[in-house]
């Protein structure tokens, strides 16, 4: 999996992964956030647009960023989920957590 980083703002970081999220990428996409978030980029928006595929695994790292950055005082959002996604999300109720935004824009402008 291949992840893209893009500067939002003072303080916003959009995250690209490209490919599958599942146990071998997981990990590195937690570490990322956690990268981002140390960096002072406190508002990670993960476009999952180019995301073809999600397990559980893909799931837990976006709880995990979700808690690094809310630990900071900033949040994790996510934008452009696909079906597969939106369905893990779904079935978990992490839907309700992690709001999907149809957007990055939607996502760097949605109210805490």
């Amino acid at each position: 999996m291949e992840f893209d980083v893009a500067h939002a703002g003072d303080h916003g970081a959009v995250l690209t992964p490209r490919g599958r999220l599942t146990m071998a990428s997981a990990g590195e996409l937690k570490a990322l956030v956690e990268r981002t978030v140390a960096g002072g980029r406190t508002l990670v928006v993960v476009d999952l647009g180019q995301t073809e595929f999600m397990d559980s695994s893909g799931l837990g790292a976006l709880v995990g960023g979700l808690r690094s950055a809310r630990t900071a005082g900033g949040d994790l959002r996510i934008a452009r989920a696909g079906d597969q996604v939106l369905t893990v999300l779904e079935l978990t109720t992490m839907d309700r957590v992690l709001r999907p935004h149809a957007t990055v824009e939607e996502a760097l402008d949605a109210a805490g």
